[in-house]
């Protein structure tokens, strides 16, 4: 196991005085069904800016945020002379404070690595990360994974799964209820997945999406009846976003359907499951969270029906938002990290933290 490198910025809790917003304690907002704060801003550390968020709650109930810290501009990984280290933070309080910042992969001199995606193995209680590597003016070139087997204090050597894998994520994979570890998978191989029923020892790559239409970012989640469903970002002039169901954990799936109409947002967007076998709730949801048009506005949104409508919708954020991912903490609360602007400012770009209650989303009566 390689020990993480040495920290490279101070704590948040500066940020109450730096950013005008109405914080109280460290950094969360008074509310207490919807707790942000902010986990990394533009500039900490020496990075130019930070983006594309990943968040895992690990076995032992600590939050696990990840990003891709671009040194020297907003390019993604192997463009443009940028330089993009692999970095993460946790924090043991549930997105109250979080730690100094550790770089996971630092892959070279004007290299990148991307994407972070994570799994959570129960059974076991290994913390899978995958991630991309990309060469200096190349596209991606090795899909790598990582595994963490204390809470995320540290993680092994990286392991080389680019025979098998696409692009993976960026954002959260899953773990069935039978046990499969499945990833998303895009790029080489189509929009599929790659699956384990082994624990990770070993990895095969599922079937594409039938007729796939076009697409990249897959995210997955599990819904009723032991289904996968996946949802994926659209390519070219289509308004809406497409899904696509799997009845054996990932291996094949159906044709694409239209899915939620997002205008004027290409943009990756997280699936999560809260269902009754996991959470002990009344009924199955499915959450969603992204942009509500454009690029703007960050909301989150649940479905009752496996994803086939979204009746429910709350806007967590506004201002410039982007990428998004999501977690259900110990105590059965919704985390939700996403890039977006800095609170009141036009400038500045952060990966915040949302802490909320199922109250946020369904109010009690008369509330």
């Amino acid at each position: 196991m390689n020990s993480n490198k040495t920290s490279l910025a101070t704590r948040c809790i500066a940020l109450s005085i730096l950013m005008p917003w109405p914080l109280v304690g460290p950094a969360f907002s008074a509310d207490p069904e919807l707790q942000r704060s902010i986990v990394m801003y533009e500039g900490e550390g020496g990075y130019r800016t930070y983006r594309i968020p990943a968040v895992e709650t690990a076995p032992d109930g600590t939050l696990l945020a990840f990003a891709e810290a671009r040194k020297y501009n907003w390019h993604d990984p192997g463009l443009d002379g940028n330089d993009i280290d692999l970095v993460m933070k946790r924090s043991a309080d549930g997105g109250l404070t979080w730690s100094d910042m550790v770089i996971v992969e630092d892959p070279g001199e004007l290299w990148g690595s991307g994407n972070p995606t994570t799994i959570v193995d129960k059974e076991n209680g290994r913390v899978w990360l995958f991630y991309f590597q990309a060469q200096p003016n190349r596209v991606v070139q090795k899909t790598l994974a990582r595994t963490s087997d204390d809470n995320g204090k540290t993680w092994s050597e990286p392991i080389d799964l680019s025979d098998v894998a696409g692009i993976i994520g960026p954002g959260g994979g899953i773990r069935t209820r039978e046990g499969v570890l499945i990833a998303p998978s895009w790029g080489k191989g189509g929009l599929c997945t790659i699956y384990s029923e082994d624990h990770g020892q070993t990895w095969h790559r599922g079937s594409p999406i039938k007729k796939d239409p076009g697409g990249a970012e897959n995210q997955l989640a599990e819904i009723s009846n032991g289904r996968i469903l996946m949802d994926t970002r659209q390519g070219g002039s289509v308004e809406h976003r497409w899904m696509a169901v799997s009845e054996d954990a990932g291996k094949s799936w159906s044709e694409a359907r239209p899915g939620l109409v997002t205008p004027g947002t290409k943009v990756q967007c997280a699936i999560e499951s809260y269902t009754l076998m996991s959470y002990g709730a009344d009924r199955d949801r499915l959450l969603w969270t992204g942009p509500s048009d454009a690029r703007k506005n960050l909301v989150i949104r649940m479905s009752y029906d496996d994803g086939v409508t979204f009746p429910v919708e709350r806007r967590i954020a506004e201002g410039r938002a982007a990428y998004s991912d999501i977690t259900i903490l110990d105590d059965e609360s919704i985390g939700v990290l996403w890039e977006g602007q800095a609170p009141r400012t036009a400038a500045k770009w952060c990966i915040h933290f949302a802490r909320l209650t199922r109250d946020f989303l369904e109010p009690p009566s008369g509330k």
